[in-house]
């Protein structure tokens, strides 16, 4: 068993920046085959497969709307025409808290917006890569969810939160229900991550706060995340399923 995914084709959502970017240069520095989809931020992922290529690695950049079904299928479709293979390797990383907002304030628009992007986009794209995963016997699926999942977050984020909660039973189900077929799902929690879009959310009185709530003293980074990622994606993890990684510095432990 072994760190390295050599020629297994991955696909990573929101892989254009932060999380995603720093998800996708980790597995293609251990071997494997990068597709890196991206919504608005074409130059954040061209910029993520300069990097990765010009490390020696094999990367391509892929557009969609994860909120629309059949640009979700149309997606798995190029990926794998792209690359002549079928994907060994989905990391559900797409979603986003675009603002907060309370309870008394949420309108359907916004309510629907929170749960297709962050949990729609995983549900169809899990179904989507699953039938290829059946046919050669074995496949890896890893979900992005959020430590606001297990607490609820924080004022405003209700329905973010709701969609990851909804995101970590969802993989418990799926991995029950394909575990025989040699497909492994499970997930991963960040708590507090630096360096990515929730940074416009604090202040530096605000993060300060946060980091002296946190046992380890700091801040995540992207690249910790990548790492439970890597984790999961390999072989060292080939007897867990159903499972979720907290990577939050002992904010939560269960």
């Amino acid at each position: 068993m072994n760190l390295h995914l050599d020629g297994q084709l991955v696909l990573v959502t929101g892989g254009s920046g932060g999380i995603g970017s720093a998800i996708a240069q980790r597995l293609a520095s251990s071997g494997a085959i990068v597709a890196i989809h991206y919504f608005r931020n074409r130059g954040g992922a061209d910029e993520t497969v300069r990097v990765i290529r010009e490390s020696g690695g094999n990367a391509a950049a892929f557009h969609a709307d994860l909120t629309e079904l059949d640009q979700i299928n149309s997606l798995v479709i190029q990926v794998q025409t792209a690359f002549g293979a079928s994907i060994d390797i989905l990391v559900n990383n797409a979603g986003q808290m675009s603002h907060r907002v309370p309870l008394i304030e949420l309108t359907e628009d916004y309510y629907n917006e929170m749960l297709d992007v962050n949990f729609k986009s995983c549900v169809f794209l899990s179904k989507a890569v699953l039938p290829a995963m059946m046919e050669k016997g074995g496949g890896n699926i890893v979900n992005i969810a959020s430590l606001a999942a297990h607490n609820g977050g924080g004022p405003g984020v209700a329905m973010y939160a709701a969609a990851k909660g909804a995101m970590l039973t969802f993989t418990k189900n799926i991995a029950k229900e394909y575990a025989s077929k040699g497909i492994r799902v499970n997930a991963i929690s960040p708590g507090v991550i630096a360096n990515t879009s929730n940074d416009r959310f604090k202040t530096e009185e605000i993060r300060k706060n946060i980091i002296a709530g946190i046992p380890l003293r700091r801040e995540g980074l992207p690249e910790d995340v990548a790492n439970g990622v890597l984790f999961l994606a390999s072989s060292l993890s080939s007897f867990v399923t159903g499972e979720t990684i907290e990577i939050n510095g002992g904010m939560f432990m269960r």
